[in-house]
């Protein structure tokens, strides 16, 4: 008598993926990866993919890229990390995290390969090479016109690199995750400059120059074609607006004007720029189901700069109803109101630089409070330095992960920089929100009272829960 298998739920498939550990704690490698997505048919050959690697801002540009791709009818894959709230939001079909159902009958179509490739390289694949394997499985079976895909961490060993993407999209570098990309801005960008593929037009964001200069090198010896911001694209105008700013933007093939954008601060204006020359550029010479343009691809000559015309520009009302429909979840999010509650999910010095300019011009506070949880691995005496000019006062806590620092410590580490009188230690996030909000509201002057909830992508997201925040991925 056959025996009958259970089926498998939603929670048991996230408790086995994540006991898959971590990808860094393997040595670096594509070969489990390819040998997964070789056996699974290459699902990431079924489909143009649009390619974002860099340290800030790829999950925001990654959004904004797909939010115009959809704008124009085009059905859209979307792979993110890490994820707020949920992991299945990580994989997104039209604008749409995965469904759970969805979510198991795509694991449990790779499942039955999971124990091959392990047992062939004699080390477990990790969680993100599983779900990255997922992602492209279940773009294909939509299927999808084109997927917009976010790197896990780096570039070149990264597991989304088994495709090769027809726009790579860098955008800007910094330090962080120096233990496992290197400890040099030039070591980081060549990591992370492995996306740029042969033929590829590379979508590069403002960069330090040692950033640029290793960026660009890559372009000239792989034969693929650079467009930079404050060369080929870029802002030409941006204006403070309710709910986000107002800009102007110079793409690859035009300017575009009067347009929305429900995002704050000027690396989000930045964001978008890139954002829309990737989606030009895949547009006029990106390979759509196997079909290349062969026009553009004669007009964009390999090792050079790109090249635009008018007769590429993108319709500017499809441009401005796609980037005012747009959304980052976690990213300067206004939570709640009476007094403001934001979230960001800054975890590295020049992360948290963008977030306090941001703050500064966007927002007219006469008291801001935080509340913050990081990572322990991470430069938190760097990132902290950052807020300490805009902070009335500050809550330290702990978010949901392992990682997370331990009170005491980040307390001690806190007090250092900003006093003990203004740190205050509360060992669970829940109550140090509402701490947050009661140190905020001491004034009484609830106009001008907020509270930052930051720190790190899961501080967010914790928040998110525990707020009760509804929209995003």
């Amino acid at each position: 008598m056959s025996q009958v298998t259970e089926p498998l739920d939603y929670r048991a498939v996230v408790t086995a993926i994540m006991s898959r550990g971590v990808e860094w704690e393997i040595d670096p490698t594509l070969d489990r990866i390819r040998d997964l997505v070789d056996v699974l048919g290459e699902p990431q050959r079924a489909y143009p993919v649009i390619h974002i690697a860099g340290t800030n801002g790829k999950s925001s540009t990654a959004r904004l890229v797909e939010a115009l791709l959809r704008e124009r009818g085009l059905r859209t894959g979307l792979y993110t990390s890490p994820e707020l709230n949920t992991l299945r939001e990580r994989i997104a079909v039209d604008g749409e995290a995965i469904s759970e159902e969805r979510f198991v009958q795509v694991y449990e179509d790779v499942l039955p390969y999971l124990g091959l490739i392990d047992d062939k390289h004699g080390t477990r694949l990790s969680f993100f090479e599983v779900l990255t394997a997922m992602a492209y499985a279940a773009f294909a079976d939509a299927p999808v016109d084109v997927a917009v895909v976010e790197t896990g961490m780096g570039g070149s060993w990264d597991a989304t690199n088994v495709a090769d993407g027809t726009v790579a999209v860098v955008t800007p570098i910094g330090l962080d995750h120096t233990r496992y990309l290197g400890e040099t801005i030039e070591e980081i960008a060549a990591e992370k400059a492995g996306i740029i593929k042969p033929g590829a037009v590379a979508v590069l964001a403002q960069q330090p120059v040692a950033a640029a200069e290793v960026l660009l090198r890559r372009v000239v010896e792989v034969g693929a074609t650079a467009a930079r911001e404050g060369v080929e694209f870029g802002v030409l105008h941006r204006d403070v607006a309710f709910g986000g700013q107002q800009i102007r933007l110079q793409g690859l093939h035009g300017a575009y004007d009067e347009i929305f954008l429900p995002l704050f601060g000027e690396h989000h204006a930045g964001n978008a720029a890139t954002a829309l020359a990737a989606v030009e550029a895949f547009a006029s010479g990106a390979p759509t189901r196997g079909e290349p343009n062969l026009e553009a691809a004669t007009r964009i000559a390999p090792g050079e700069s790109y090249v635009g015309g008018e007769a590429g520009q993108l319709d500017p009302a499809l441009v401005r109803s796609g980037f005012a429909k747009s959304s980052s979840p976690g990213r300067l999010e206004v939570a709640r109101t009476g007094p403001t509650v934001l979230l960001d999910a800054a975890h590295n010095p020049a992360g948290m630089a963008a977030t306090v300019a941001t703050i500064t011009e966007s927002f007219d506070f006469s008291r801001l409070v935080g509340v913050f949880a990081a990572a322990a691995d991470k430069d938190v005496a760097g990132v902290l330095d950052q807020l300490e000019p805009v902070l009335a006062e500050l809550v330290v806590t702990r978010n949901s992960s392992p990682r997370s620092m331990p009170v005491d410590e980040l307390a001690e580490l806190a007090e250092g920089i900003f006093g003990t009188e203004r740190v205050h230690a509360v060992p669970r996030l829940d109550d140090a929100i509402d701490r947050g909000i009661g140190l905020a509201e001491e004034t009484g002057e609830y106009r001008g009272a907020g509270v930052l909830i930051t720190g790190s992508v899961v501080t967010a997201g914790d928040a998110r829960t525990l707020l009760r925040v509804e929209g995003g991925r």
